[in-house]
């Protein structure tokens, strides 16, 4: 996501300086300056910040008492640090929920597995690791005693299980001076052994009132969080017509990998847009867009090899993106393709052709 920021960044001669771990980022080559460490360690993230006029993420797991310090010396730290901690334990993040009156699925907080033990009965749950989860890890079913084996022994969220028509996502922009827009609802389809996104629908088969409704809880959410940047906010759609809040992500996210094509402009453009308190752009759709996630191949782990990508190329409306991660193992995401046409049903078509012939191996 750091890469495809900066390729935006570029048109508007933004310098961008990049922290990560690993010395082959995908970002590493382009960013203007790059810097590898660990963001999960104070000093290193704030020496790297007081290089630097804006600080924003891309993932969650970022040393956040040091991002409050950048704050408090003035730097301008985007997503806010307060925010930040609201949303990177999803337990806080649902008893924001509850305090806000925002819809989510009951819920009980437990702080390990004999706690979890003694839930069983209210159940089916998910359980979901109140830190560090992300790409389908740290979520896991408990629905019975026998699921204890598999459970975390660790601070989690039990989730009631909700009986879902659609997983929905929405994207919200809100700058420093409150300004507001909100990306078209999206509709979403996993993976179901990985539990990872494999398509998304874009604009989402749903009402106009649902969507409308999507729109305003992603509102209030960033609103009452009083964040600036992005806002990813994911949503059941139950049986019964209500849409619940499963879980935010203050930054560029999975389900708007599209909107580089499919919109006026992109998630990437916006959230720079947002962070650097410009005015923020057009989210409308130029066309119904599709996505698919490039995911690695189950037996291949090793020196990335794609295969299928010709036919792609040569489809009018498809778009290639891969991420430059150059080992990849089963399940990891190593790129995405978007197609965007008038129809979307015919979008949808050529999505499932491509996802059985484009793969990624070793």
């Amino acid at each position: 996501m750091g890469r495809m920021f900066i390729q935006e960044a570029i048109g508007l001669n933004v310098c961008v300086h990049v922290l990560d771990p690993a010395d082959n980022a995908p970002c590493a080559a382009i960013a203007n300056v790059f810097v590898q460490g660990d963001f999960a360690d104070y000093e290193t993230v704030l020496n790297f910040g007081k290089e630097v006029d804006v600080i924003t993420i891309e993932i969650e797991h970022v040393n956040i008492e040091a991002l409050e310090e950048l704050e408090r010396i003035g730097k301008l730290v985007y997503p806010r640090p307060s925010a930040l901690r609201t949303i990177k334990d999803k337990g806080l993040q649902k008893l924001f929920y509850a305090a806000h009156q925002i819809p989510t699925a009951p819920f009980v907080l437990v702080e390990n597995k004999m706690e979890a033990a003694l839930h069983v009965s209210e159940g089916p749950f998910m359980q979901k690791l109140r830190t560090g989860g992300y790409d389908g890890k740290g979520v896991t079913p408990f629905r019975n005693e026998a699921d204890l084996e598999h459970a975390f022994d660790a601070p989690s969220v039990l989730e009631e299980m909700v009986r879902f028509e659609k997983e929905l996502a929405v994207i919200v922009a809100r700058n420093a001076s409150g300004e507001l827009r909100v990306f078209p609802l999206v509709e979403m389809e996993f993976n179901s052994e990985a539990n990872l996104v494999e398509f998304i629908f874009s604009p989402a088969n749903v009402s106009v009132e649902v969507a409308h409704e999507a729109a305003e809880i992603a509102k209030k959410i960033v609103e009452q969080l009083d964040h600036v940047g992005l806002l990813a906010v994911e949503l059941f759609l139950t049986e019964t017509g209500q849409l619940l809040v499963n879980e935010v992500a203050p930054r560029p996210h999975n389900s708007g990998h599209h909107t580089i094509e499919a919109c006026y402009t992109s998630q990437y453009a916006q959230h720079m847009r947002a962070i650097l308190n410009l005015p923020l752009g057009d989210t409308a759709l130029r066309s119904a867009g599709v996505m698919i996630n490039l995911l690695g191949e189950k037996g291949f782990t090793g020196t990335a090899k794609y295969e299928g990508l010709e036919e792609v190329l040569s489809t009018q409306g498809a778009y290639v993106h891969l991420y430059g991660k150059e080992e990849t193992k089963p399940f990891r995401k190593m790129g995405h393709i978007t197609i965007c046409l008038p129809e979307l049903e015919q979008a949808k078509q050529l999505a499932r052709k491509f996802l059985s012939t484009v793969k990624v191996k070793a």
